[in-house]
Parts: C-alpha cells; structure tokens; sequence
C-alpha cells in the first residue's frame, strides 16, 4: 500500500491513473471500469441528457486507491474528474475534504503527471551528498 501523503488522480470514463507522490519517490495504479464505456446517440426531442451515468464501482475503486492520502489533486479531461470529486464527497465526506483542486488536464503522459504533481505540492527531489574528489582549501 501506498505510504506517501499526496495523490494525484488522472481520470476520464476508462480509466484512472492514480500515483502517490513524495520525497522518496511515486508509485502508480491504472484502474479500468469493468463495464466498458457506451456512447449514447442524443436524439433531438428525446428526454435525458445523453450522457451515461458515471460507474459507482468504478469511482468506488478508485476512491479506495486514494483513501489513504493526505492530499487528493484531482485533474482530467471533460467531466470524469468533477464526476470523482463529487462522488468522494458524498460518499466519504472526509476523503472529500482532502480534494484540494481539481483541474483541466488533457492527456498527459505518466511522468508529466508525476511532474505536475511534484510541482503542485512542491516536492522538491531528495538531496544528494557530495562525495570525495571535493577539496576544501
């Protein structure tokens, strides 16, 4: 289990991308839904809005891979992201208050993701000791 006190979620209705992130390092979960998305067709004078229901279990799965942060940044494209947040605080109001943004983000790739999280929360990399070779004089 995850022991670092931030997280960083990048999610959209296929998937999840879920890494803690700190000093020592980041580690990495990929949640897919069991069900696969569907597209729904809006039809002009049809009743609804044409959009599927987020997946409960889905978000629940994902909820559980954050449950043990500090902090939750949320980000995604389209309306997935708003969808989690939304569902954490109605479902585990105290895992909702560690949301403490949620934002656009495209497509970014893992170690973007990582990096962007590294620079929200201001983790700065471990510093290395010099070793030999340096003089005092």
């Amino acid at each position: 289990m995850p022991t670092h006190f931030h997280a960083i979620v990048w999610i959209e209705h296929p998937q999840a991308h879920v890494f803690h992130v700190g000093r020592s390092g980041d580690d990495q979960i990929v949640i897919h839904p069991h069900l696969p998305t569907k597209h729904l067709h809006h039809k002009a004078g049809s009743i609804g809005s044409g959009h599927a229901a987020p997946d409960k279990e889905f978000l629940a799965q994902v909820m559980n891979a954050v449950s043990d942060a500090g902090e939750i940044l949320i980000i995604g494209p389209a309306s997935a992201k708003t969808e989690f947040a939304k569902y954490l605080r109605e479902q585990r109001s105290k895992i909702g208050d560690l949301i403490v943004a949620v934002e656009p983000a495209d497509h970014p790739s893992d170690r973007e993701i990582v990096a962007y999280a590294k620079q929200y929360f201001k983790i700065a990399p471990p510093r290395v000791a010099a070793v030999g070779g340096a003089s005092r004089g």
